[in-house]
């Protein structure tokens, strides 16, 4: 009677081989079929389920092969196994007796608790921050660099995970317009910013070192250093970006972003920056830089990276192309300290953070043939008469409501509520209106200081904005 347990559905686009082998298998572990019985033949069960003899012979030697059945020529297949028995093997347990919630590290269970990534992947809509607008990049330019790349890839020898040409164009560049001191020796090239600060993370911190965090800041940067075991303190802004705490002894490491700070876009001032450095004296703390948008400065002359200043090897200096290209390139890279670089490299190969080659040397031509400093040049006067737009729009379409902070330069900005602490619940309606924001008491680590939006306006034509203006309006 067993053709009368096994139900195949002729139209499900899983083949009746796969659907015999799986009902079989799971009659067999859940005791239906004990250790021991026969099965009919195959001709036998064949004709009971009308299906040919070769899908019932597939499904025989396929549990044959796992171990559920022992078969021998002239003999009916027989159970080989007791369905009493834990059986972990894919699909073989049914629904009923699965194992339950699965336990997680501590990083991990904490990560919902996080508004970081956006928890809404929705595509791109406005006024999502975080972004560059991908439809103004030279899109036949790059490909042609991409295209070249590729041809000549069978003539390239094997070399190191990070490109020579492309450390060499990066050193250059940052040089001129970062301020960054360094040879192409220290540069790595990396899938992202973020796994910048994970290969960091997993090369200096023990579990229970000390790690500084701006407050309200990037939560990625605080995920990185909590899933290698950091006690994560987020230190509070004043008009200057991060300030330290009083009383507090140095961290082994502190994460800031001194020339946009996120999300504020507050410019950390020089007698801050000095105040920080004197704490990575040898011995002493080391600070990673985030410049993850340093390209876009827009009402004064960029401030030269805090890197730039270190007279003792102890900052980092992390940056991305996704914001300055396009947001699908998945390139970021990584200044170190030279006494690092060599364990760092070893590092990067070990976790597997490893850019495409081929990418990469098409992103060393896209630069060293001037075309990332004339899109970039391009890029900063639309994304300055955006900022704009967007900061007038707000003040009179929303003035009652947000007060605007307008960052010198960058890619995004705050607006405040100027009552009330639901910043959470407005993102919701926004979103569900069309319009991404994320709420800024989101990028809080403790109790949030401030409520409000934070609000892209790179990504989005003026148009575009005015539009999202009207319905922020309409839903406030």
């Amino acid at each position: 009677m067993i053709f009368a347990l096994i139900d195949l559905k002729r139209a499900d686009d899983e083949g009746l081989a796969v659907q015999l082998t799986s009902q079989l298998r799971n009659l067999i572990a859940t005791g239906r079929l004990g250790k021991g019985s026969a099965l009919p033949s195959s001709r036998r069960l064949a004709g009971d389920l009308g299906v040919s003899r070769n899908t019932v012979t597939y499904a025989f030697e396929q549990l044959a092969a796992e171990g559920y059945l022992e078969t021998s020529n002239g003999r009916r297949p027989v159970v080989a196994i007791d369905g009493g028995e834990r059986i972990e093997a894919a699909g073989a347990v049914a629904p009923s007796v699965r194992s339950g919630k699965p336990r997680l590290s501590p990083w991990a269970s904490k990560l919902r608790q996080t508004d970081w990534p956006m928890s809404y992947q929705a595509p791109l809509r406005p006024l999502r921050p975080g972004h560059g607008d991908f439809r103004e990049f030279p899109n036949e330019i790059w490909a042609r660099c991409l295209r070249r790349s590729a041809v000549r890839a069978a003539k390239r020898e094997p070399g190191p995970v990070n490109r020579t040409r492309l450390r060499e164009a990066l050193a250059h560049y940052l040089a001129t317009s970062r301020g960054v001191r360094a040879t192409a020796d220290q540069i790595m090239i990396l899938p992202s910013a973020q796994a910048a600060l994970t290969l960091i993370a997993s090369v200096l911190i023990s579990p229970g070192d000390e790690v500084w965090v701006e407050d309200p800041g990037y939560p990625g940067a605080a995920a990185a250093f909590r899933a290698s075991g950091a006690r994560v303190t987020g230190m509070k802004l004043d008009e200057q970006g991060m300030q330290r705490m009083p009383g507090l002894a140095a961290p082994k490491l502190i994460f800031m972003t001194p020339s946009h700070q996120h999300p504020t876009g507050r410019l950390m001032s020089l007698a801050r920056r000095t105040e920080f450095l004197g704490l990575s004296r040898p011995g002493g703390s080391w600070i990673v830089e985030d410049d993850y948008d340093g390209e876009f400065h827009y009402d004064s002359r960029p401030v030269p990276a805090l890197q730039g200043l270190d007279a003792h090897g102890r900052v980092f200096y992390v940056g991305t192309f996704s914001k300055a290209m396009t947001s699908d390139i998945r390139l970021g890279y990584l200044v170190a300290p030279s006494v690092l670089v060599s364990t760092l490299e070893i590092a990067q190969r070990h976790i597997g953070l490893i850019a495409s080659s081929h990418v990469q040397e098409a992103l060393a031509e896209f630069i060293g043939d001037g075309h990332f400093l004339a899109h970039l040049r391009r890029m900063r006067r639309l994304y300055h008469a955006r900022r704009d737009h967007l900061a007038e729009g707000l003040e009179r379409h929303l003035g009652d409501v947000l007060s605007t902070e307008v960052p010198s330069g960058g890619i995004q900005l705050v607006a405040r509520l100027k009552r009330g602490r639901a910043d959470r619940a407005a993102v919701k309606r926004l979103v569900e209106a069309g319009v991404e924001t994320r709420a800024l008491s989101s990028l809080a680590l403790g109790r949030p200081p401030d409520h409000g939006l934070l609000l892209g306006f790179a990504a989005w034509r003026e148009n575009e904005i005015s539009a999202a203006l009207r319905t922020m309006a309409s839903c406030f």
